[in-house]
């Protein structure tokens, strides 16, 4: 199985290049991880709904550019279902019974998604009714996945 973090945005604070490196590590000891960066679209300043809409859109193509057609995509979103860490993990090892060969995970940018990715999603899931930088959500997101692995192999980790 492999797992793919397609993220809108460059990643710049060391902290969180670190701390996501770490993560890649870790779950390298358990499937394959691949993080892939596409460009974001300047938005405009006091942008029209219009050209929200327009931004949306053309980061949507460059995500959906990089899903193959029998990819898993699981979509982060704030009006996605939450769950807690053990039903993530009996998701992502539900996958793989399934023969899920790639798992995407897509972030999207700071507009949030269009409606073509929303489309395409096969689960939308939330980490919190909150808004979090789509940076830091990076982090949180590739330590739930390694929190998925540690739990599906009964293996210690720190609560």
């Amino acid at each position: 199985m492999k797992i793919r973090l397609i993220v809108v945005g460059k990643l710049k604070e060391k902290y969180l290049v670190a701390g996501i490196k770490e993560y890649q590590k870790r779950i390298s000891g358990y499937t394959n991880i691949e993080i892939i960066e596409v460009t974001d679209e300047r938005i405009p300043d006091k942008a029209s709904l219009a050209q929200e809409v327009m931004v949306k859109v053309k980061e949507g193509r460059k995500i959906l550019d990089k899903i193959k057609q029998d990819d898993y995509v699981i979509l982060l979103d704030v009006g996605g279902k939450e769950l807690d860490s053990i039903a993530f993990s009996k998701h992502l090892e539900q996958c793989m019974i399934n023969g899920k060969s790639t798992i995407d995970f897509v972030i999207g940018g700071s507009l949030g998604h269009g409606e073509e990715v929303l489309q395409r999603a096969d689960f939308r899931l939330s980490f919190s009714p909150m808004t979090f930088p789509h940076q830091l959500m990076r982090l949180i997101l590739i330590e739930q996945i390694y929190r998925a692995f540690k739990i599906m192999k009964n293996e210690t980790y720190h609560k």
